[in-house]
């Protein structure tokens, strides 16, 4: 007899996927920003040579001033005294060694004709000259470049790490399916058309 029921099985589907850790280095930006300071350029300073004049003591040699005129009388004054009082103490000398039969007079006499002499009062105008002297030149050159400043701005790199991963899917489920094989079932069997008694025999 032939079995009437057929049972088949479909077992399931796994479908699995998985992804691989992974170490990444992403790398650091760089910026630069540039800017310009303009400098001060070509400057020149020039100062041309100073003479300096100073004629104060030549016009005083000439037409001196009320200061200095009675500065100047007041030293005549003094030298003649001395000269004065130098003539009449060698005077006094010479009288006191006068011997007898001596002209005393006539030797007083020729010395102060003699002395008048040289004292003639001849003068070379100015009597003294000018005072010069001078600054000397000076010339100063500057030159200032423009200035570029850099202002960089950087930025470290990182790592990024990726963990692995692993995705599981059920493509087919697990089915069990029962399939009946066999004729129909007559009730009561003798209604089979194919029915064939069975032989009993005791």
């Amino acid at each position: 007899m032939k079995p009437l029921i057929e049972i088949t099985t479909v077992p399931i589907q796994i479908e699995m996927r998985t992804t691989h850790a992974r170490l990444e280095y992403v790398r650091g930006t760089a910026e630069v920003e540039i800017s310009k300071d303009k400098g001060g350029g070509l400057q020149i300073k020039s100062r041309p040579i100073r003479v300096n004049i100073d004629t104060f003591e030549a016009s005083n040699s000439i037409t001196p001033t009320l200061a200095r005129s009675l500065e100047q009388s007041a030293q005549k004054g003094q030298q003649a005294a001395y000269k004065a009082t130098a003539t009449f103490a060698q005077q006094g000398n010479l009288m006191m060694q006068t011997k007898l039969g001596e002209e005393v007079i006539t030797k007083f006499s020729k010395d102060s004709l003699t002395e008048g002499v040289k004292d003639i009062g001849l003068q070379f105008l100015p009597s003294t000259g000018p005072e010069i002297n001078w600054d000397a030149g000076e010339m100063n050159i500057r030159y200032e470049m423009d200035k570029l400043n850099f202002d960089w701005k950087i930025n470290g790199g990182s790592f990024e790490f990726t963990p692995g991963d692993i995705e599981i899917t059920v493509t087919q489920r697990p089915e069990v399916h029962i399939k009946y094989v066999g004729g129909p079932v007559y009730v009561p069997p003798s209604s089979d058309p194919n029915y064939e008694p069975v032989d009993v025999k005791a």
